[in-house]
């Protein structure tokens, strides 16, 4: 399972199918969730000022595909786009419509329903409702041992965390009894050195860049 499809199954209710309440712009969010797991994985880098030319700019380090379709496909993007800003990265990935792709191939794998209707006869809506929860349920257990409980947390699980922070999505997407308080153990573990010194900069700067490409996409929905 993807990072970004772990934030999908966060994001969306088990039973409408649907984003829940408070969390939008789900393209940006996910197309940060791949470059993220690039990151992760060695395959891209952002420049820092020991690195020759202009810091703060995303470059792949190895373009050997990794297995994957959806990771391919962005890193090969991602490989066009050498020396692009990680904001105009994360913008460029998200104008392959990710969430669409990914939403289909929870469903194709049996995680997820596709349920497909019109809405006043006329206008087409796909639902996404949970088909097989197992994994979500799981992902959850492992958030509640690190946010609600205090364990540390794996370099995946404080992905997901960082971007859930990123798209101020915390208190959507996990609700408990203590909102604000799961919220500050969230962004600890966000500013935290999580994924090592090695990628420690990078992982900033694209989380950042998920930030700027969500709020950028507010702008451009409620202008």
């Amino acid at each position: 399972m993807l990072i970004a499809e772990d934030l999908l199954l966060l994001a969306f209710d088990d039973t409408e199918g649907k984003p829940v309440s408070g969390i939008e712009n789900l393209d940006q969010a996910v197309a940060g969730a791949l470059l993220l797991e690039l990151t992760l994985l060695g395959k891209v880098d952002v420049t820092g000022e020991a690195d020759g030319g202009k810091a703060g700019r995303i470059v792949v380090q190895d373009a050997t595909p990794v297995g994957n379709t959806e990771l391919d496909a962005a890193l090969a993007v991602l490989d066009g786009e050498q020396g692009a800003k990680p904001q105009d990265a994360v913008a460029r990935l998200a104008k392959d419509d990710p969430v669409d792709r990914l939403l289909s191939g929870l469903a194709d794998r049996g995680v997820l329903r596709r349920e497909s209707r019109k809405v006043l006869k006329l206008f087409p809506v796909t639902r996404w409702p949970a088909a097989d929860s197992r994994h979500e349920e799981q992902l959850r257990a492992e958030l509640h041992r690190v946010l609600d409980e205090g364990g540390e947390p794996d370099d995946r699980t404080a992905a997901v965390i960082a971007l859930l922070v990123a798209t101020k999505s915390v208190e959507h997407a996990l609700p408990t009894d203590d909102p604000k308080a799961t919220r500050k153990r969230a962004e600890q573990i966000a500013e935290g050195n999580w994924g090592g010194d090695a990628v420690r900069k990078a992982v900033d700067e694209i989380t950042a860049a998920v930030m700027v490409a969500v709020m950028a996409a507010v702008v451009i929905t409620t202008s």
